[in-house]
């Protein structure tokens, strides 16, 4: 289930879980505090306790909680939480500041990316490159930033299931959300198409040769370049380190 549509959703128990899961994300419910006490979190959202238990049992399976008996619902430790859950992922990108997640954000591409290029490069198939290829062409023919957006994704998800390795791939999916709002900032660049076209030819054109090396290099600079369009946009010092 998805809980990052509170404003599509008439569910209280997805009420609860996104309002508690934003609480916990943004750091008003800190690690190591107790979730407030059952019958007063009933009296708020107006639910009977197996709504609210069910709704805490999903907080639970995301990592951001723990159950203990006498005690209740405990936050856990952000390095405990699960990242990659989208719900989760979600939250964390509407409470940072713009800067601070695209700084992490990066810094996970960059471990990330250039590998999974310099893999795909030498592990994909025929129908692997076509896709990655189909994707390339749907954002060149893109009119707008907007309309880059989706074949973008689809275009990196392509290289990650082009190295045919599952935990990549499952890698590349779960970021998809993430990577989706690094590159609305981006194009929010006022040259962002004739800009972003060559840098993604070249990681294209590298692993339609085999190339792992040129690969890997083509995806470093195009990430290189993100961060320098990025800090074109929020300014210098929201992305230094």
């Amino acid at each position: 289930m998805d809980y990052r549509n509170l404003e599509k959703r008439k569910s209280m128990h997805a009420r609860i879980v996104q309002e508690l899961g934003m609480q916990i994300v943004g750091g008003t419910l800190p690690p190591g505090q107790r979730l407030p006490p059952e019958p007063s979190l009933c009296e708020t959202y107006g639910v009977s306790r197996p709504v609210l238990r069910e709704a805490t049992r999903v907080l639970v399976a995301k990592g951001l909680v723990v159950s203990k008996p006498r005690v209740g619902s405990v936050v856990r430790p952000r390095d405990e939480w699960h990242m990659l859950d989208p719900d989760v992922l979600f939250w964390t990108v509407n409470s940072l500041p713009e800067g601070e997640f695209f700084r992490s954000l990066m810094t996970v591409r960059q471990i990330i990316e250039p590998a999974a290029a310099a893999l795909a490069a030498i592990s994909a198939t025929d129908e692997d490159r076509a896709r990655i290829a189909a994707a390339y062409a749907r954002m060149e023919s893109a009119p707008t930033a907007d309309d880059l957006l989706e074949p973008d994704l689809e275009f990196h998800r392509a290289i990650m299931a082009a190295t045919h390795n599952d935990m990549l791939g499952y890698i590349g999916n779960m970021l998809s959300l993430a990577l989706g709002e690094s590159i609305k900032l981006t194009s929010r660049h006022p040259n962002t198409h004739a800009l972003s076209l060559p840098r993604h030819k070249a990681i294209l054109t590298a692993i339609e040769h085999g190339d792992a090396l040129a690969a890997r290099q083509a995806s470093l600079v195009q990430l290189d370049n993100a961060r320098a369009d990025a800090k074109s946009i929020l300014g210098g010092a929201a992305l230094d380190n």
